[in-house]
């Protein structure tokens, strides 16, 4: 699920130059938004400073057994590394060449297994994790719900998922339908293949069906938004047209309102308990918002 603009971050790498964002390769959060500054500095530091939110919700703890799903090129890892050097990590990509990036990046100290695979076909154990992580990824896999239903297969309950991602303000469907398109956002656009947006509460069902409970749903957007010009800048030094393009549309999407970025965690339910309490709520007579089914007597 790779568009052009990991194709020109590649190819900016094999002529020398360091990765996109040194490490990172997403949006990046920054602190004092209103500044003028689009230096690559300032964004690496914001795009740091991402990955430490989307960490503290998703609440990953030294020591704990962690999937970073969609790693691009090593930088959350990277960043783990250095946080909570006790933490067992795999990072997981679909493109084995930004994993060969990712590989260097983490050379030479002792490396996370990288893993090439399908995010929507976790080749790991179920109940085996404590963390799955995604950030700004899981909009270019084939299902969201196939991921979901893969994470929380391999999360032990109590387990987290912290992701990052765009998702779409209630009543914006039209517009942002409209924004996508004429921006090239779709199967083969700048940006590869863009699922359809969903809403906070599209996130809550999807989650709720996946067998999660929702722990984070922040909107980050207004201090989000300095990455597009900061991209802009990237673009023009690569001489990357459409990509200016592509990034104006969705700028203007997240100027709107119509579009905005959320860091999100969920934690993977335990089903057996749920159903004790299930169990314990029917045996008393009561249920779950519907009261309790009338008695029937017969004489």
């Amino acid at each position: 699920m790779t568009g052009a603009y990991v194709d020109s971050a590649l190819a900016h790498m094999a002529e020398g130059g360091p990765p996109p964002f040194w490490r990172h390769f997403h949006w990046g959060l920054f602190a004092d938004p209103e500044r003028e500054d689009d230096s690559p500095e300032r964004y690496f530091a914001a795009a740091e400073a991402l990955t430490d939110r989307i960490l503290a919700a998703g609440r990953v703890a030294d020591g704990a057994r962690v999937l970073d799903v969609g790693c691009g090129f090593g930088g959350t890892l990277d960043h783990l590394r250095a946080r909570a050097p006790h933490c067992r990590t795999v990072g997981l990509n679909i493109d084995e060449r930004q994993l060969h990036w990712a590989r260097r990046l983490l050379e030479p100290a002792p490396a996370s297994p990288l893993v090439a695979a399908d995010g929507c076909c976790l080749p790991v154990a179920g109940g085996s994790l404590d963390h799955v992580l995604a950030i700004e990824c899981v909009f270019h896999f084939p299902s969201r719900r196939a991921f979901f239903r893969e994470a929380a297969r391999v999360l032990r309950p109590g387990g987290t998922l912290a992701l990052s991602d765009f998702v779409m303000a209630p009543g914006a469907l039209a517009r942002v339908a409209a924004t996508m398109a004429a921006a090239g956002l779709g199967e083969a656009g700048w940006y590869g293949y863009v699922a359809k947006p969903l809403t906070s509460d599209g996130y809550a069902r999807l989650a709720r069906s996946a067998g999660f409970t929702l722990l984070v749903d922040d909107d980050v957007t207004a201090a989000t938004l300095p990455t597009y010009p900061a991209l802009r800048r990237l673009a023009r030094g690569a001489g990357d047209a459409e990509g200016l393009d592509t990034t104006g549309g969705v700028e203007a999407l997240a100027l709107a309102g119509d579009l905005q970025y959320h860091v999100l965690a969920f934690r993977r339910q335990d089903v057996q308990a749920s159903l004790r309490r299930q169990s314990s709520a029917a045996s008393s007579g009561v249920t779950s918002g519907l009261g309790s089914a009338p008695r029937s007597t017969s004489t």
